[in-house]
């Protein structure tokens, strides 16, 4: 119904405490002390109502309303724009790690990774068709490169809503799969949850009630292009609210897809996206099964995710993956990597990426991956942009999965339904960059044993794979100020290059350790500073004193 109310609360703060989680925001920053930040799902934008403090208590605000919190010198204040009460939950630790084992005890564990998920992946906006993706599949194995996953994007369906290949640009889709698979590649598919009118099962939809609805008892919708109406159509939403639906989403998922052994789905849109209603929020213009869309439809992320993932389960499948666009409380369970939206080719949005990572993983959600180059507005022939390509590829070798994804400029194919972006293989880029890029994957692949190691820690007790130095470092003065540096694990510390140009980087060593340059072999004191070279083909990186990581140069050598 139409009643509701506002709800918040606020609690008294400590000026001096560092806030951390929330989910993924474009702030820039890490601690979140000092500002004000809406919940509310977006493109890019990912609210998962969770924070660790530095003072040692964690707090997970249990409502899926579009809303905002504020972090004030003296207060905490949460505010719900609609709900039926308040609920939260505190808990305490005596480190960072416990404070998120708390956190996972309420809303799930992570799924353990697929070892070939931690491999290399692959994909462009878009390949249009089953002969331009295996022509690039079978460009980069001729080549000898690591290669775990090809992408299949949008619109190479029917109808949105049938979740069907289009046969006429991919005219045998299990033949490609079957190929892909003996050559140890996955292909990864995307799944929207919206449905075209031009779709054979939106009248069927329409009449069991499946389909998101507005106040007036209009459909909810989303204009976009389909197949049959490029210039755009309005998209209906699948209420995945409702049991039933994501039965019928996934038995299609099945038969089209998962039959014919694809194993990893990439569920897009997925906020949901819808369009705005004039004067208010598209939320507010949303009717779900479940209740108001103000008040729910933060969690439709985790609908869509339990959809596939329960499906998955009543096959036994447990080798295939979920990549999405968002994801709320309890999205961990599902074994959902997240990555983080169609944002920037700039350099002041890789920066970004850096924090917006960090605080996913104090948040619960520990696969989280960024389009390597960003998504939008990048010159491929541009040597700025190549430039800052080595320097994304260099920081996200470093995270739970790696993948190159964007819309490249100039574009050079078009489907005739809707324009694809450039070439975006890592030889596109000119020889420079695609010689460093060649030594970043050959290392990814060393690293790989130790990835899985890390992933699976996190999987049996939720310890973020990825951690800002204040998680391991809570009582070094310097750790817990540096925002842009990390772990992989335990022993693996990175200070990627985040500064067009720069050919050096300083680094904070933290305390209680020895770490030695794994480019020089040099062991350094922790509880320094120091400068390091860092000419385009090094990304500043250092191995904790009597780890068993042999990292040295020799790993970025093909």
């Amino acid at each position: 119904d139409d009643t509701g109310v506002s709800v918040e609360a606020t609690f008294q703060a400590w000026d001096d405490e560092r806030i951390y989680g929330l989910g993924q925001h474009s702030l820039g920053r890490l601690d979140l002390k000092g500002c004000v930040v809406d919940l509310l799902q977006r493109n890019s934008e990912i609210s998962v109502p969770a924070i660790i403090s530095s003072r040692g208590y964690g707090l997970f605000w249990n409502s899926a309303s579009v809303g905002r919190v504020e972090f004030a010198a003296n207060h905490t204040r949460w505010v719900a724009h609609r709900a039926s009460g308040i609920d939260y939950f505190v808990y305490a630790g005596q480190t960072p790690a416990e404070v998120l084992r708390r956190y996972h005890e309420l809303t799930g564990f992570p799924r353990r990774m697929p070892d070939w998920a931690t491999g290399y992946w692959q994909s462009n906006s878009y390949y249009t068709s089953q002969a331009e993706l295996l022509a690039v599949a079978r460009e980069h194995l001729s080549r000898g490169l690591p290669l775990s996953a090809m992408f299949v994007d949008f619109m190479h369906w029917t109808h949105l809503g049938e979740w069907e290949w289009d046969r006429e640009q991919w005219p045998d889709p299990a033949a490609m799969v079957a190929e892909l698979a003996a050559a140890g590649v996955r292909v990864m598919v995307a799944v929207w949850p919206h449905v075209s009118p031009q779709s054979k099962h939106f009248a069927d939809l329409l009449d069991r009630g499946l389909l998101v609805h507005g106040p007036d008892g209009s459909l909810a919708v989303f204009a976009f292009a389909d197949r049959a109406e490029p210039s755009g159509v309005d998209l209906a939403l699948l209420d995945l609210t409702q049991p039933e639906a994501r039965r019928f989403y996934w038995d299609r998922v099945r038969e089209n897809y998962h039959d014919i052994g694809v194993r990893a789905f990439w569920l897009d849109a997925c906020e949901p996206e819808l369009s705005e209603p004039a004067g208010t929020l598209r939320e507010a213009g949303a009717r779900f099964a479940r209740g108001h869309g103000t008040e729910f439809a933060g969690m439709f992320p985790l609908f869509d995710a339990q959809a596939i993932r329960e499906g998955l389960d009543e096959i036994g499948d447990d080798e295939s993956m979920i990549l999405e666009r968002s994801a709320w409380a309890g999205s961990q369970r599902y074994g959902v990597t997240v990555w983080s939206g169609d944002i920037q080719s700039t350099w002041e949005s890789l920066r970004t990426q850096v924090g917006a990572g960090l605080n996913m993983m104090a948040s619960g959600i520990p696969w989280w991956t960024t389009d390597i180059g960003g998504f939008f507005d990048a010159d491929a022939e541009s040597e700025d942009f190549r430039e800052l390509l080595v320097r994304w590829f260099q920081f996200a070798t470093f995270w739970p999965v790696v993948r190159l994804h964007g819309n490249r400029h100039p574009d050079f194919f078009n489907s005739g339904i809707f324009s694809s972006g450039g070439p975006n293989e890592v030889w596109s880029f000119g020889e420079k960059a695609y010689e460093v890029i060649t030594g970043l994957l050959f290392f990814r692949e060393r690293l790989r044993p130790y990835v899985q190691q890390v992933t699976d820690q996190s999987a049996a007790t939720g310890m973020p794979p990825v951690r800002p130095l204040w998680f391991e470092s809570p009582h070094d003065p310097v750790a817990v100020r540096v925002e842009d540096q990390f772990l992989l694990g335990d022993d693996v510390l990175i200070a990627p290059v985040l500064q067009r140009g720069a050919t050096s980087r300083t680094v904070y060593l933290p305390a209680n350790a020895r770490w030695r340059n794994a480019w020089t072999g040099h062991a350094h004191e922790g509880g320094t500073w120091i400068t390091i070279e860092a000419p385009l083909h090094i990304v500043p990186l250092f191995v904790r004193d009597g780890s068993d990581l042999t990292i040295d140069s020799s790993w970025f050598e093909r």
